[in-house]
């Protein structure tokens, strides 16, 4: 199989900076676009169960078959980049991703839209890893990588909060089917700008094949993983814990293949010697388990079930979030990047989003969105916009050209398996029968305190495996032409 490599057009002086700003922005939406469908369609679940006739146990299911797919199919998306050059993939990725909004958006029946977001998750988990890809081809290491990771980052992070604003928005001004057609003038725009700055240039290594035994195994395993976590929010049962079972017994077969007999391996078992890697996915991991995913999950909860706002005001209660992780993320983290070492910055961040878990964790029936949310927003989101940049640069780090599909696609899948995996766990520990009558906000109430609680007690623990990263900073003044836009 040839490899198709790309390059960005580019004539060179500021024209090149030209050019890799539109390869910023394009991977960037992607991204976005894989990001928020993760969570808008949350907040339009009821009005599509009235539209199309879904039954309570079908419902579910608009969300769990993008999940499922997406986390399954992660580290196989960022090998075929690898493998199949990114243009290919890219221009792959985002043709399935725009017709499976398009089709999800016009659907008639139950089947035709479950079908059409696992199609969309198939999508996304192509396109994830290799916006990744293409963006840390683009930029060499260093500051100004160091700034496009914080613009990716902050994109990644601001999308799954955008989700309950969009899609609440969108279903009560528009319709449910625009929280999916949204995509498609988004993603038209992003193929155009794929075909015209992204160009094939010749290959410069041997052809190599696809890992099909790895790949399977891989799939199978991590599809069996998330579909067990994804479908647990009142408990494993028996189901969820033999799909757990089979999940993580299907993954030690995949580590077995890819060390002693894959030629081409999906996941070079190179790679996870080297200490950035490992340790950095396993930070990311566990960040992703306490951070994010509960911290929007947990607190929708909170203000709709005990604030009593609506999807749209719970939506716009997540703007000081999103707000502070981008001015953050986007100004303040990498000027500290060359300042400060990178692990420093990872554990300092966590610590102060523990500290704000730590604070929400207090809130009372009493508690205003004024009193009891806006407050512990200013820590959780100051420490997710410090920590998120500098251990994405870190896993990133030190990889071979020819593998940085498969670590895009292993820091992809350590974020979503986290994610649903802490989800998860939190909400099996915090659960129990849904209280009724006197009384029944101070026991949810206390639930989601405790929930918070957990979370700051995982992030302070991350904290301190942290500091076990490599040091490493960006170099203090960056040089000039540093900035290539070959992208291999």
């Amino acid at each position: 199989m040839t490899d198709d490599k790309t390059s960005t057009r580019h004539d060179g002086g500021a024209g090149g900076t030209s050019v890799a700003g539109v390869v910023l922005a394009l991977v960037c939406a992607a991204q976005f676009m894989v990001v928020l469908d993760v969570s808008v369609v949350n907040v339009a679940l009821p009005a599509i169960q009235h539209a199309l006739g879904f039954t309570s146990a079908g419902l579910p299911w608009v969300a769990t078959a993008y999940a499922l797919v997406f986390g399954g199919f992660l580290l196989l998306g960022g090998r075929l980049a690898d493998l199949y050059g990114h243009r290919r993939v890219l221009v792959a990725g985002l043709g399935l991703f725009t017709l499976a909004s398009l089709v999800g958006g016009l659907a008639a029946t139950p089947g035709t839209l479950v079908g059409a977001r696992a199609f969309q998750g198939l999508g996304a988990a192509v396109l994830a890893p290799v916006t990744l890809t293409v963006l840390t081809a683009t930029f060499p290491e260093g500051p100004r990588r160091t700034r496009a990771l914080a613009i990716w980052t902050a994109v990644s992070l601001t999308g799954g909060a955008a989700g309950n604003l969009v899609g609440g928005a969108l279903t009560q001004y528009l319709s449910w089917r625009a929280i999916l057609l949204i995509n498609v003038p988004i993603g038209a725009l992003a193929l155009v700008a794929a075909l015209r700055w992204l160009t094939a240039a010749p290959p410069d290594r041997p052809s190599r094949g696809l890992d099909v035994p790895g790949a399977l195994l891989a799939t199978l395993g991590l599809g069996a993983v998330t579909y067990a976590l994804s479908t647990s929010h009142n408990g494993l049962g028996a189901a969820g814990i033999a799909a757990l079972g089979a999940g993580l017994a299907t993954l030690s077969g995949f580590l077995a293949v890819e060390a002693r007999w894959a030629r081409f391996p999906l996941l070079p078992p190179g790679l996870l010697r080297v200490r950035d890697v490992w340790l950095g996915n396993a930070v990311m991991l566990l960040a992703g388990a306490a951070f994010q995913v509960p911290m929007w999950y947990f607190l929708t909860l909170y203000m709709q079930n005990v604030l009593h706002l609506n999807a749209l005001q719970t939506g716009l209660g997540f703007l000081p979030h999103t707000v502070l992780m981008l001015l953050v993320g986007l100004r303040v983290t990498p000027w500290l990047m060359r300042r400060i070492s990178a692990r420093a910055l990872i554990a300092g961040g966590v610590l102060v989003a523990a500290a704000g878990f730590a604070w929400q964790s207090q809130i009372t029936t009493a508690d205003t969105y004024w009193s009891g949310v806006l407050g512990p927003a200013v820590l959780m989101s100051v420490g997710g916009g410090l920590f998120n940049t500098p251990l994405t640069s870190t896993v990133v780090s030190g990889v071979d050209a020819a593998d940085a599909g498969a670590a895009s696609g292993l820091m992809n899948t350590a974020k979503q398996v986290g994610g649903a995996l802490g989800l998860a766990a939190l909400v099996a520990a915090t659960s129990g029968s849904t209280p009724t009558g006197q009384g029944a906000e101070q026991t949810l109430v206390a639930g989601y305190g405790q929930a918070f609680a957990l979370t700051a007690t995982v992030l302070a623990a991350v904290a301190v495996l942290a500091l076990a990263l490599p040091a490493r900073r960006d170099a203090l003044e960056p040089e000039v032409g540093q900035e290539s836009t070959a992208v291999s």
